[in-house]
């Protein structure tokens, strides 16, 4: 018989949090949840590196990814509104606005995906070296001229990688691609220039 899946939920929020709770209840038991209010309770807590699952919001993953980052394959992000990115990114999130259905939808992802996530091993959604390193200079502010001359390719070149990764990825904007690059540990917040 199986063993009860350990979930913790860090979200600030009480309404989302005690909603999450009951949605996982109703429709995914047996399941031992435990609740934080903040990222500072819950590392506080000596068993927080325990939980099978993990449900947050973007800023405390954001702000705690040394911890999150490696557990990605575990991790579902709760969004007070649409996805910046799309739902193909790797990356286990829903809105708060969604509908149930599809809520449902991506936990079952989530706990059904985990293991296959970590035995594939591959997260980079088949981008090259050079498209990586053109996101990450995307990523900290860079003109498509200053990639041009900082990796010594030419313009057509810099926009020719530019339209495979949104093509890739599925992600078109600036915000969207940043939030791609510090999940997936391009890059860290400190590396973005504001």
């Amino acid at each position: 018989m199986h063993s009860n899946k350990h979930i913790a939920i860090i979200l600030p929020d009480t309404l989302q949090c005690l909603g999450l709770q009951h949605l996982l209840s109703e429709y995914f038991p047996p399941l031992d949840i435990t609740s934080y209010q903040s990222a500072e309770t819950f590392t506080s807590d000596k068993n927080h590196e325990s939980y099978d699952y993990y449900f947050t919001c973007a800023e405390i993953w954001v702000n705690n990814m040394d911890f999150f980052l490696p557990r990605k394959s575990k991790t579902l992000l709760i969004l007070n509104q649409q996805p910046i990115i799309n739902k193909t990114a790797s990356i286990y999130q829903i809105a708060s606005n969604d509908s149930l259905e599809l809520m449902i939808e991506q936990i079952e992802l989530l706990f059904e995906n985990d293991t296959n996530t970590i035995q594939s091993g591959e997260n980079n959604k088949g981008l090259s070296a050079r498209e990586i390193d053109v996101l990450q200079l995307i990523v900290k502010g860079s003109t498509n001229k200053e990639i041009a001359d900082k990796l010594n390719i030419s313009l057509n070149t810099v926009l020719t990688h530019r339209k495979n990764i949104t093509s890739k990825l599925g992600i078109k904007t600036v915000s969207g691609l940043t939030f791609y690059a510090i999940m997936n540990g391009y890059i860290s917040g400190d590396e973005i220039e504001l």
